[in-house]
């Protein structure tokens, strides 16, 4: 069960459309609005959505939040000021493991998102169980409509999808073994040796090692390696 995506007198078509694109970036399909100013099913507003017309097509349209948030178990309402009310204040990344903890047990959840220009009144604030509040530069918090939307709703998208947090992506190559890699050291050594390069003795194993380290270090692949021998050949036989 997916998260309820609840915008509160949006202002401009144009937001609406972009927050339901910003949803559809993060797998969110439920667009709940109440008072629209504006149809969100204008040309601006699907133009807007970028291919993520379906979410404005199945939106649903409330007359107050009250009755938006009637049948949700959690509610969440979004905000960068200050509010003079007792309530739990959230990071969006804490709040959607709870989403997530909360919505695979079965609880249907919303996050409140206010208007453009004046975001949530303390009313629909105080309806809500806890404030996320996403902490940006103090001297400027203020964000787009779809912005708040993208960040709120891919900290939850990261609590859905697992990924690699880095990976060496390959292509059509993959990565060398530890023996090709040295091999190769092996083979420019040789060639190093051959034209001269280690002539004094003494810190010929100092260069060596500084060698090796540039080419182990550095995840080479069979196909770098390839690349490095077709080099060392021109170069040698040029000379």
């Amino acid at each position: 069960m997916l998260p309820y995506v609840i915008l509160v007198e949006p202002q401009m078509a144009e937001n609406v459309g972009m927050a339901a694109r910003a949803m559809m970036n993060c797998g969110l399909e439920n667009m709940r609005l109440v008072r629209p100013r504006e149809d969100h099913l204008s040309d601006k507003a699907l133009a807007a959505s970028s291919g993520a017309g379906e979410i404005l097509h199945n939106a649903q349209v409330f007359a107050s939040v009250r009755e938006a948030i009637a049948d949700l178990n959690w509610v969440a309402a979004t905000t960068a000021r200050h509010r003079d009310q007792t309530k739990t204040v959230m990071n969006a990344d804490h709040a959607a493991e709870q989403m997530c903890e909360l919505t695979a047990s079965g609880n249907k959840c919303g996050i409140m998102f206010g208007p453009e220009r004046t975001g949530l009144r303390n009313e629909d604030v105080c309806l809500a169980d806890v404030i996320i509040n996403v902490p940006l530069n103090p001297k400027h918090c203020s964000l787009n409509l779809s912005q708040a939307v993208l960040l709120v709703g891919y900290e939850f998208y990261k609590t859905q999808i697992e990924i690699p947090r880095a990976q060496l992506v390959t292509n059509h190559t993959v990565p060398a073994e530890k023996e090709k890699v040295l091999l190769f050291c092996n083979y420019l050594e040789d060639k190093l040796d051959d034209c001269g390069n280690f002539k004094i003795g003494e810190k010929r194993e100092k260069m060596i090692i500084n060698l090796r380290n540039i080419f182990t270090r550095g995840q080479m692949t069979e196909q770098e390696l390839n690349t490095l021998y077709g080099v060392v050949n021109h170069l040698s036989k040029k000379k």
